[in-house]
Parts: structure tokens; C-alpha cells; sequence
């Protein structure tokens, strides 16, 4: 591939049409991220199951409250040991598969060949979740709090052909939430930080990172749209 002195100066106007765009973009991402803090540093910050009550009970509004969660009901299956919150059993088959490739001989003849292999493929799964959570010492409907991410327990073959893998979240965390104290109750799907202080959620929530991503991600998509650019034919620019 040759690059022509055209093919860099028009590649130079779209890196700057680029930032020029990025730019654009972040300042939104930065406003929306201001106005996303000052509801943080407004936030009523609780640790006490009393003051959570109250909040709730006098529609206080946005809130941390850091505290333990865990399931008032648990889950399981019975081929599984321990209880959870939350559990997957996920299905897998030990499939043949062919594919074919092409090589060439010394002389540049072209040969197709068949090649089979085999792998374990999804072929669906089914869960469990708990109907009802605490979380600093108040029940809750599960769907209140986003659970934690599961973890890998177990893989139990059944045959040859066929494997069921296990996912599933435990029953008791200690972390944060932040979500709106009204009419007695907490916002659905409020987000849980596990492990995190109310000082250190608010710290993560304030890092600026969708901003470090933004350019990181615009970055490289500038650089595939370059790279794209010169792969074209560019003859229009002669």
C-alpha cells in the first residue's frame, strides 16, 4: 500500500475533524458529569438502619447508605452445595464443527481443505433469584438492589456430550448503595458498590472516567477511520 502526499494531507483534515467532533462530544459528557456531581455531594450520606427508616419514611430523596445486603430467602440447586441470591445453570454441548481454509502449493495451486473440530457450545440456561433481600436491616424485594456479579462455582458433566456450568451470587455483602429515599421505599435497581465506603463510591462516581474512556475509544476510532481512509481507492484526490 502507497500513501500519497493527498492521501496525508486529506487523512491530517480528518484527525482534525475528528477532535474537532471529540471535543464536541466530551464537553456534553463533562456537563452531564458536572450535573451528575452536584446530585452526589447533595446526596444524604446514612449508615444507621434508624436514619435509613427515616429517610424513607419522610421522602428525604437522593442518598448513600452504606450497609450489609443479604438474601432473606436463598437460592440453590440440589446438585449444587451452599445457598445464594442469585444462581445460573447454564447448558453447554460438546458439538463437531468443519470449516474449511485454502493453501497453496509451491507451484501457486490453490487446494480447499476440510478441517473438524469440536467445542462446548451454549445451548441455554436457566436461573434462580431470591424474592426478598435485606440491606442495612431493612427487607426488600430483590429487584430493588442490583445484586453483585456472579462468580464460577462448579462445572458438572453429565455425559460426554452435554455440561452444566454454575454461576451464582452469594448471600451476604457489606457495601453501598445510592438511590431515593420516597414513599417508604428505595428506587428499583439501585446500583450496589460491594466493598466500597460511602466516601470511596462517591470518589469513583466523581473520578471522571467516562471521560478517560470517551478518548481512549475516540482515539482508536480515529485511528481505524485513517487507516480506512488510506486502504480506499483514492484516486478522486489525483
Amino acid at each position: 500500500m502507497e500513501i500519497t502526499k493527498r492521501e496525508i494531507l486529506a487523512s491530517i483534515s480528518i484527525i482534525v475533524i475528528m477532535i474537532l467532533f471529540g471535543i464536541l462530544i466530551s464537553t456534553k459528557i463533562s456537563e452531564y458529569q458536572m450535573d451528575k456531581n452536584e446530585i452526589y455531594n447533595k446526596a444524604v450520606k446514612i449508615e444507621d438502619q434508624n436514619m435509613f427508616q427515616y429517610g424513607m419514611n419522610t421522602n428525604i430523596g437522593n442518598a448513600f447508605v452504606y450497609g450489609i445486603l443479604e438474601a432473606v430467602d436463598t437460592v440453590t440447586y440440589p446438585e449444587i452445595d451452599g445457598k445464594y441470591m442469585y444462581i445460573s445453570k447454564v447448558e453447554e454441548h460438546y458439538n463437531r464443527h468443519t470449516r474449511t481454509y485454502t493453501t497453496k502449493d509451491s507451484k501457486g495451486h490453490t487446494q480447499t481443505n476440510t478441517q473438524t473440530y469440536w467445542s462446548w457450545d451454549y445451548a441455554g440456561e436457566e436461573n434462580l433469584k431470591c424474592k426478598e433481600i435485606s440491606f442495612c436491616g431493612i427487607a426488600f424485594s430483590s429487584n430493588k438492589i442490583k445484586l453483585p456479579d456472579y462468580s464460577y462455582i462448579d462445572t458438572i458433566n453429565d455425559s460426554g456430550f452435554v455440561r452444566h456450568k454454575y454461576y451464582g451470587v452469594s448471600t451476604k455483602y457489606e457495601g453501598t448503595i445510592f438511590t431515593e429515599l420516597k414513599y417508604k421505599t428505595i428506587s428499583d435497581d439501585s446500583p450496589f458498590y460491594d466493598g466500597f465506603t460511602i466516601e470511596k463510591t462517591v470518589d469513583y462516581l466523581e473520578s471522571g472516567m467516562p471521560i478517560i474512556l470517551f478518548w481512549i475509544v475516540w482515539i482508536i476510532l480515529s485511528v481505524i477511520v485513517v487507516f480506512g481512509f488510506y486502504y480506499l481507492d483514492n484516486r478522486w484526490l489525483e
